[in-house]
């Protein structure tokens, strides 16, 4: 797809206009996506304008940051629940370490997560706008890239229309796409409602089988799971992917080793738990679990790690279950969101943020 000179011209306008009524980058770039313009074209007409430097002709820009970005409050309380319950409390977590000095910037890197997203529309351009201004070095997923049954001909339009600036090779309409992939999908369910997932799996270009993989980005490893019933290679604990996991996770010296999947192993949700998926990832390794599936944010600490369910990208949200998750620490469905993720060779801090800059949840390992 080519952008229309004529939407070009009314971005460009609108930037004008910021010059005398300050609108944020976020909404300026939320505002390109809503004239259906691809991402290099808005960073092209922002530059053009002032508001940022050109993304050619001088050294990369880094936006690692130690302390948060001032555009997001730091609470001192995270937001109320929502939901009919309060969680279970649980034994108090160790404090995290000291941080050490302040690293290099090829020893950080900044990642967002975003899960259940992959539905075109204004709460999906919204998280993809928020996610766009961090400049994260790359984005994970927690399934549910293309509702509703994960179709060739949804796929770029609920994908690459937001996220296409991070995606190499991409083969969409919305723009050239980037000069090496930084986007990191896991399968959910409705990518695999057509059957087997080959529109998916034609449409990103993933390690290993693409159904499961594993990448290494600094001092972050993730392995990518299929958690869905079905998957060739099984979805049990002692299944053949399974044991890939198990030894990927030995074999990396990464000091931060996350597992990201679709279905929850635990949640306070309205799917609830995923018994088939509780496998022994903390025993195994792993310091972190993320999935969607459920379309909530919630933190539960269990077998001595942090389990996260981040499912608020775009599409519906959902209600609280009928019981909270044991070790539950906090529980949100008010808004959609996406989580910003900086970690270095000492420390990793995550955060939850909703659309409007909301800090609904703030951890650290």
């Amino acid at each position: 797809m080519h952008d229309d000179p004529q939407q070009l011209e009314r971005l460009a306008r609108l930037v004008e206009q910021s010059l005398a009524r300050p609108l944020s980058r976020r909404e300026l770039i939320r505002r390109g996506l809503a004239l259906g313009l691809s991402l290099p074209a808005i960073s092209a007409a922002l530059a053009a304008c002032g508001v940022e430097p050109p993304a050619s002709g001088g050294p990369p820009l880094s936006r690692w940051r130690p302390t948060p970005p001032p555009s997001i409050p730091q609470a001192a309380t995270p937001a109320p629940l929502s939901g009919n319950f309060q969680p279970v409390p649980s034994p108090a977590q160790p404090a995290a370490p000291t941080p050490a000095p302040s690293p290099t910037p090829s020893q950080a890197v900044r990642f967002a997560v975003i899960g259940d997203y992959g539905m075109e529309g204004e709460a999906a351009a919204a998280v993809a706008a928020m996610v766009a201004s961090w400049a994260p070095d790359f984005i994970v997923t927690t399934g549910d890239n293309n509702y509703p049954d994960g179709a060739a001909e949804t796929i770029d339009r609920n994908v690459g229309q937001y996220y296409s600036a991070f995606i190499s090779p991409y083969r969409g309409a919305f723009g050239p796409g980037a000069a090496e992939n930084r986007f990191w999908p896991v399968l959910g369910n409705h990518d695999w409602v057509v059957g087997y997932p080959e529109p998916y799996l034609s449409y990103f270009s993933l390690p290993n089988n693409g159904r499961y993989y594993s990448v290494e980005r600094g001092p972050v490893a993730i392995f990518a799971l299929d958690s869905m019933p079905g998957e060739p290679d099984g979805w049990t604990s002692d299944s053949p992917q399974a044991q890939w996991l198990q030894g990927a996770l030995a074999a990396s010296t990464a000091p931060w080793k996350i597992v990201v999947l679709h279905h929850a192993p635990f949640s306070s949700g309205h799917w609830g738990p995923s018994d088939w998926m509780q496998w022994p990832f903390a025993a195994w390794g792993a310091r972190l679990v993320l999935a969607g599936h459920d379309h909530i944010y919630e933190r539960i600490h269990r077998d001595g790690i942090v389990y996260v369910v981040n499912g608020l990208g775009g599409g519906a949200r959902y209600a609280p279950g009928f019981s909270p998750a044991e070790g539950s620490q906090i529980f949100f469905n008010a808004d959609h969101g996406a989580m910003l993720v900086e970690a270095d060779e000492h420390s990793l801090r995550a955060r939850f943020i909703t659309r409007a800059e909301q800090l609904v949840d703030e951890f650290a390992l």
